[in-house]
């Protein structure tokens, strides 16, 4: 059985106040020597050169590998390869390849499409040069018209060069099992990373998952519901919630954990703690 892999999560952080803040959470975090850690960009790719700087001053900071998101949609090839070169050369050699969100109102997705496009595009102007993760949604993307499309979608990303998959949150470990399965159903072998969203706060939960496609169980929604303004309780719940669910993945033979940490270190380190992980002596 081949190691298990932990990584985790930011996002650019705004101001001097937030990357100050930032800085405190990826040393804590760095300290449980994970695989590597990931930042993403803003909206529609909004936000990329701050992952350029987030990544660079993560790397600088913990020693640790870093993979940037990076996103195709309203972009060009130029952009793309320009990305590429600067990433190269601050010795970030893992990507996350993402189609990017559709902003409102947008009618020209630029020259590529689809994430599937991207992976090609890397691979055929840099070879292997670059690790590239792809994501996935155990629970289907919300804009896929069917599960089939969906699962046509990610096979083409990773018959494009893709090194892993890593997902979308969840909460139902069936929706991660019949995504495996049916991937090994159509000669998908790479790994699959499941990802772990921490339960901390109602409202917030509420709207990423309203957002992002991600479903929330009844029975989870209403427990949560009735903690109103308990917030002890609520996280004490969430940390028991979320800690089974990544205990039965990993006992499904998930090759590892990718963690949100919406830039804190606490929950996370909570559910490391929660399912006994490795503390490494400088932690």
């Amino acid at each position: 059985m081949s190691e298990l892999q932990f990584s985790f999560e930011f996002f650019p952080p705004k101001g001097e106040k937030g990357a100050t803040r930032l800085a405190e959470v990826r040393k804590q975090l760095a300290a449980l020597q994970p695989a590597f850690f990931s930042v993403t960009f803003g909206a529609g790719g909004s936000t990329q050169s701050g992952t350029l700087e987030t990544c660079i001053a993560t790397q600088r900071d913990t020693g640790c590998d870093v993979a940037a998101h990076i996103s195709c949609i309203g972009s060009t090839r130029e952009r793309i390869t320009q990305l590429l070169d600067e990433y190269r050369q601050a010795g970030i050699n893992r990507l996350v390849a993402l189609r990017g969100d559709l902003l409102p109102g947008m009618t020209d997705p630029g020259e590529f499409r689809y994430a599937n496009e991207l992976v090609s595009f890397i691979r055929e102007t840099t070879g292997d040069e670059f690790h590239i993760e792809v994501a996935a949604y155990p629970e289907y993307h919300p804009e896929s018209p069917t599960p089939d499309a969906d699962l046509d979608n990610l096979v083409r990303k990773v018959e494009s060069g893709a090194d892993a998959v890593m997902t979308q949150y969840f909460y139902n470990v069936h929706a991660y099992e019949d995504l495996v399965e049916r991937l090994a159903a159509r000669g998908v072998r790479v790994p699959v990373v499941p990802g772990i969203m921490p339960i901390t706060n109602h409202d917030q939960l509420i709207r990423f998952s309203d957002r992002c496609g991600a479903e929330i169980p009844r029975w989870i929604r209403r427990r949560l519901e009735a903690f109103g303004d308990d917030s002890r309780s609520l996280r004490a719940f969430g940390l028991d919630v979320v800690s089974q669910l990544s205990r039965n993945l990993l006992d499904l033979g998930a090759p590892g954990l990718h963690f949100y940490t919406l830039n804190r270190a606490a929950p996370t380190l909570e559910l490391w703690q929660a399912l006994r992980l490795p503390m490494p002596a400088a932690a």
